[in-house]
């Protein structure tokens, strides 16, 4: 979950900052025909250029920001026998699901979770909290260290930032074509674009924005299915569905930042729509009936 907590973050801000200096910089004038009716075509593609550069680059930006934000400490010298278990347990895994071995990290914090990241499956991060050695025994971090392994495989991390940068698209050129309206409409204004267009487009963006972050919701729950499935195949059904136990049992342990909840393996209780995961329940009911 943290890994869609940080895409999304990025994302949003990369939005933001390239929506008002396209503003500033005079684009969003092009959009307007004959400076009276709204260029539907140009919106479009004005639209894209934003949409998928805010995707694009959030994607780019993935590994670094993880690091930075959970001061992940990249294991390139072994200090310690488990340090040397998780290189080799990460390292074999990904020769398994045929990509290049990512980088392996940990980062300091009680809860038992994991994440992994980076815009290419052969340029990965995979970080265990200390919490997730404290709590869980090898084959239990064998099983999430799978399934950190197979969202690389899967590519889950591309795979996001094209549906976001279509999300984006649409979400930006409703939002311009609301304020258009609104601006027409209810304003009356005749030609060009008058304060409502900017401020309604803007409201609009935030509004839709959160509505179609549902369907990258729903993205990250069917793609934790997957992951889950890979995770047994690289480390043993047994060992994943014990694996999901036992982060059953460690809700009471402190959360992770609201910045990274979205990318770990355990997600913990949100509303349905705009959960990053499944209830554990359903993917250990899953796994147990070989759906995963």
């Amino acid at each position: 979950m943290l890994r869609i907590a940080l895409f999304l973050g990025t994302n949003i801000a990369i939005l933001l900052i390239l929506s008002i200096t396209f503003s500033i910089l005079g684009f969003e004038s092009l959009l307007a025909q004959n400076g009276v009716d709204l260029n539907l075509n140009a919106l479009l593609v004005y639209s894209a250029l934003i949409g998928f550069s805010g995707s694009l680059i959030s994607l780019f930006m993935s590994k670094w920001m993880a690091k930075k934000s959970m001061g992940v400490r990249i294991i390139t010298q072994p200090s310690s026998e488990l340090e040397q278990w998780l290189v080799n347990t990460v390292a074999f895994q990904a020769r398994t699901a045929g990509i290049r071995t990512p980088e392996v990290g940990v980062f300091d914090h009680p809860s038992p979770n994991a994440f992994a990241t980076g815009w290419n499956k052969n340029d990965a991060l995979v970080a265990v909290s200390t919490g997730l050695m404290q709590h869980m025994g090898r084959n239990e971090v064998e099983a999430v260290l799978g399934h950190e392994v197979s969202h690389v495989a899967n590519g889950d991390m591309v795979t996001l930032a094209l549906i976001q940068g279509v999300i984006n698209t649409f979400v930006i050129f409703l939002s311009r074509v609301i304020g258009f309206l609104v601006d027409r409409i209810v304003f009356k204004v005749e030609r060009g674009h008058g304060p409502a267009f900017w401020i309604v487009s803007m409201i609009a963006q935030f509004i839709l924005g959160i509505l179609a972050s549902t369907i990258v919701m729903w993205f990250s729950r069917w793609r934790e299915f997957r992951a889950d499935a890979g995770g047994a195949k690289l480390a043993g059904r047994q060992k994943m569905i014990s694996a999901l136990r036992r982060l059953q049992a460690s809700h009471d342990a402190p959360p992770l930042p609201d910045e990274m909840a979205a990318q770990a393996i355990n997600a913990g209780r949100m509303q349905a729509l705009f959960s990053s995961h499944p209830p554990l329940e359903v993917r250990i009911a899953a796994l147990e009936r070989g759906d995963a």
